[in-house]
């Protein structure tokens, strides 16, 4: 019986595998397999031992491990009893020197290493998506909103390249914590490596090059859980980030502003009583999970805080946290990506937005000339920010009352005024940030 939506709601088939019970188990055999191939290579073991270990290892059965589980009560302990039996002689080998945590965090390592391709993978897929539409959209003059009000102009294209900025930035993040969070570890029962004798490093390095992980430099009967706080606030910073978006994204679906639209599928029901709604639900399931992939952080933190050199506190908190986490976080990428490549933009009523005031958004561009023509600035904003606040008062044109204004007059012709109220001259160099991002993270992209 299903009771998390996660096993049938939301989810990835790839990122459900890497956090399977199966794919656990099969990254803990590979850890011992990995463990017997190094210890063989360093002379601890026999080598025809180890290639034994390795050839029937794989044949070990989650299913033996629970049954073997059931009566001794140790998770670890049951996985290493079942792959001993089906490796006959040299299965007495099998968790030589070893605690259970070298073999459990190798595993997580495996787990993290397989969960940040996949999360890398939509990022870069998002990034494209972002660049695309920024360079459609460079032209695209709207308007700017600053506190929920309308101010000076700006463009979607801009928009669009402020977060493939950010996801730029996630993409090195993740390149840069790598090494920090796709580790494991062959150092025992609290650190010292004791039971391995003087070759515990050098078969705990080649241990890791065969699983393709980082080995860790140091740590007690657990690797430090700072490095896997840095994988959960690099999910939560990805989830915030989409939210950002989605939260954007919603706000120009409302009704009174309708610039942008999730796409809405011929057969769509968007309401079970109103049947005109075109709700923007896709965005709203984004803004709804990242919060559970936020809440993540703290308990992530806290692990870190274990008594001596290790309490089992973390264990049953990282149960429910890696898979969680994970498997949300790519979940919300594949959606937004989809949002992102089918959203909907709607020029007439970008352009309807940006003459909503009648050029008062437009005051600054104003203020700006009558400074470099000569008026203290000063003066200059508060004679325009008078002139707009009559506009607003009056429902009239700021142009007009501009025109009216014999101090305006002595610097300014009607036909300036008009160029400087008109929102298509004042976007700065947004066009050119726009070209200047897409050039340089085209390269991140896929």
């Amino acid at each position: 019986m299903a009771i998390h939506p996660i096993d049938f709601r939301y989810g990835t088939p790839d990122m459900k595998a890497v956090w399977s019970e199966e794919n656990r188990f099969a990254a803990i055999v590979k850890s011992e397999v990995a463990l017997a191939k190094a210890q063989a290579k360093h002379g601890m073991i026999p080598i025809d031992a180890s290639e034994d270990i390795a050839a029937k290892a794989k044949t070990a059965s989650l299913e033996r491990a629970k049954e073997i589980e059931n009566e001794i009560n140790h998770d670890m302990m049951s996985i290493v009893r079942a792959v001993t039996e089906v490796c006959g002689d040299s299965g007495r080998w099998i968790h030589y020197g070893a605690t259970s945590n070298d073999i459990l965090d190798t595993a997580t390592g495996i787990q993290v290493k397989e969960s940040l391709f996949l999360i890398e993978a939509k990022l870069r897929a998002l990034l494209a998506i972002l660049l695309k539409r920024a360079d459609e959209t460079k032209n695209l003059v709207c308007a700017g909103r600053t506190h929920g009000q309308i101010g000076v102009p700006t463009t979607y294209g801009l928009r669009f390249a402020i977060w493939a900025s950010e996801v730029g930035r996630h993409i090195e993040r993740l390149e840069q914590l790598r090494p920090r969070v796709a580790v494991g570890q062959m150092t025992g029962a609290v650190g010292t490596m004791a039971a391995m004798g003087d070759k515990g490093y050098e078969v705990m390095v080649s241990m890791m090059e065969y699983l393709e992980l980082y080995p860790v430099d140091v740590s007690n009967q657990i690797i430090q859980r700072d490095r896997y706080a840095e994988y959960f606030m690099l999910l939560a910073n990805i989830a915030t980030t989409l939210d950002k978006i989605g939260i954007e994204i919603r706000m120009m679906q409302r009704s009174e502003i309708g610039e942008m639209e999730e796409s809405f599928g011929k057969m769509q029901v968007g309401s079970s009583t109103m049947p005109h709604k075109r709700n923007p639900i896709k965005s709203e399931q984004v803004c709804g999970l990242a919060r559970i992939v936020r809440s993540f952080v703290e308990p992530s933190l806290l692990n870190n805080t274990l008594w001596d050199e290790r309490d089992l506190t973390n264990s049953s908190c990282e149960r429910v946290t890696f898979p969680e986490s994970s498997i949300l976080a790519d979940h919300i990428l594949a959606v937004m990506i989809k949002v992102l490549d089918g959203v909907k933009i709607n020029e007439a009523n970008i352009r309807r937005n940006l003459n909503l005031l009648h050029g008062v958004n437009m005051a600054e561009s104003v203020m700006i000339e009558l400074t470099k023509s000569g008026m203290d600035r000063q003066e200059a904003h508060e004679l325009i920010r008078v002139s707009s606040m009559t506009a607003i008062e009056v429902q009239r044109p700021l142009a007009g009352i501009l025109m009216e204004n014999e101090t305006v007059a002595k610097y300014l012709s009607e036909e300036r005024i008009n160029e400087l109220l008109d929102p298509e001259n004042y976007i700065g160099t947004a066009v050119w940030q726009v070209e200047n991002v897409i050039k340089k993270l085209t390269p991140l992209s896929i």
